[in-house]
């Protein structure tokens, strides 16, 4: 039987919260943190794993000798497990936080029970800032317990002031009416960190509630006030991208750690036996790469709202025809559960106008696509893994968020970065003029050059030598190698 002794630093279990945008970005730590010497046990839910098998393939997820998957059950109705959808996100969040630390907690006494060569004892845990249950977990094992957020540093700030907007009384709303009626429009110009001409509606997006006892408003304030348990923070960002926003991270917790974008510091280490394993709960149409091949340089419009976005129909309508009339070329990606309550089903005049400019796609390899370079633009959801994605390939981007931090993100992208503008009403006639001018328009120049500067930026973060880099090598000494030492992490 194999003896680990001398082959791992030590053993990682990664546990991703259970979702596209987030299994994604933690499937990369994970990589990254095993080709630097550690054995991997990576957990997803038994829902999101039969997904990934049948997206990937029977074999997808056989793993390695020392890159494993195992599963824990999250706690919802077995119903619709076969449904290619992402499960209802407050019901997730609260059966998570209250149903899968019992399961962990005996996956992880199986695991070190197991041993004798099948596995190295567990002696870290890095797990989704909004899986904090495996604190407690890790606490009780002694061991190291790593949060990841695996989103912007911006939304991060935002979120970790939840509790003092309630405190000043502006969530949750006094009326419904407050969404529409130029309540959200209110300057919040205290939170330290980020922009000073940020509006309450840039904020993510779950104070919009009437609600106190809202699942997902509380949710946030009971999740990020734990992050003080956590021995390190590890964000998927740069330091030149967010500073500010990190320098207030900082100071609410030392050691914090940004170690992306992931996807090039992936690239420059990739071991060749992990490229196979993906973390895609689509299948991928690989006949969009085809198409674009056969595009001019910078012709071609991509469209992808995310894995959770949805729309009712009339603005899936309102989409389409935008699209349709800027007489553009376009790659559209549509789930089959993008509209809200009903399938997919294009105009029959729609598809013939845009039948020799327009393809449509189920999902696709989303870093590919936005490298390729007949992409010229990107109307995006404005989800962090699409901002990145787009910052890493030098696209700027036309936005229009839906809910969670894709506001804040939103906003970032169109002020402080200067690489995109936003849809602010979803009619026909704006999105035909706002997919123009980012394609033609003077601003969408602009916004291009913009782009390309991050994308330069991004790639020195991910270089040897660069902040990312730096900090990478920390948190494996520091913490990951060092669990009984003091961590030290400074700001570069």
């Amino acid at each position: 039987m194999a003896s680990f002794t001398n082959l791992k630093n030590g053993h990682v279990v990664c546990v991703p919260y259970p979702a596209q945008g987030h299994i994604s970005p933690m499937l990369k730590l994970a990589k990254l943190v095993h080709h630097n010497g550690f054995y991997i046990t990576f957990v997803n839910t038994e829902f999101n794993h039969k997904r990934l098998l049948r997206s990937n393939g029977p074999h997808s997820l056989d793993g390695l000798p020392d890159f494993r998957f195992e599963t824990i059950p999250d706690g919802l109705p077995s119903t619709n497990h076969d449904v290619d959808a992402t499960q209802h996100i407050p019901s997730l969040c609260a059966s998570t936080s209250k149903n899968c630390l019992v399961p962990f907690r005996n996956l992880i006494n199986k695991i070190n029970a197991d041993g004798n060569g099948v596995a190295p004892p567990v002696t870290c845990i890095v797990s989704d800032v909004v899986m904090s249950f495996t604190l407690d977990a890790a606490e009780e094992l002694g061991i190291p317990a790593v949060l990841f957020w695996t989103a912007s540093a911006c939304g991060y700030v935002c979120y970790l002031h939840y509790h003092h907007l309630v405190q000043r009384g502006y969530t949750p709303l006094k009326d419904e009416n407050d969404i529409t009626n130029g309540y959200l429009e209110k300057t919040i110009d205290w939170v330290p960190g980020i922009l000073k001409n940020m509006r309450l509606r840039d904020f993510p997006s779950f104070i919009r509630t009437t609600d106190p006892n809202d699942i997902m408003l509380n949710f946030f304030i009971n999740e990020t006030e734990r992050i003080s348990k956590a021995s390190a923070i590890i964000l998927n960002t740069f330091d030149a991208f967010e500073k500010n926003a990190l320098n207030a991270l900082f100071t609410i917790h030392p050691h914090i750690y940004t170690i992306g974008p992931l996807q090039l510091m992936l690239n420059n280490t990739i071991d060749e036996n992990l490229k196979s394993i993906g973390s895609n709960l689509w299948k991928e149409d690989l006949s969009c790469i085809e198409w674009l091949d056969t595009k001019e340089p910078n012709s071609v419009v991509y469209v992808n709202f995310g894995s959770i976005t949805v729309m009712n129909f009339d603005q899936f309508i309102e989409m389409a025809w935008g699209l349709a009339n800027a007489k553009k070329q376009f790659l559209w990606i549509i789930r089959p559960d993008l509209i809200t309550g009903d399938s997919v089903k294009l105009p029959e005049d729609f598809l013939s106008e845009i039948k020799d400019r327009g393809m449509i796609a189920n999902w696709c390899p989303q870093e590919k696509v936005l490298k390729h370079d007949a992409i010229g633009g990107f109307l995006t959801h404005s989800g962090w893994n699409s901002t990145l994605d787009s910052v890493c390939a030098g696209v700027p981007v036309l936005c229009w968020p839906f809910f969670a931090e894709q506001q804040t993100n939103c906003r970032y992208s169109c002020v402080e970065w200067e690489m995109g503008m936003e849809i602010d009403n979803l009619k026909r006639n704006e999105v035909e003029i706002l997919v123009r001018e980012l394609m033609d328009g003077e601003k969408g120049k602009k916004m291009k050059l913009k782009a390309m500067n991050w994308k330069v930026e991004a790639e020195k973060a991910a270089s040897p030598g660069g902040s990312s880099c730096i900090n990478l090598n920390n948190v494996l000494s520091e913490v990951l190698l060092a669990p009984n030492s003091e961590v030290t992490n400074e700001r570069i």
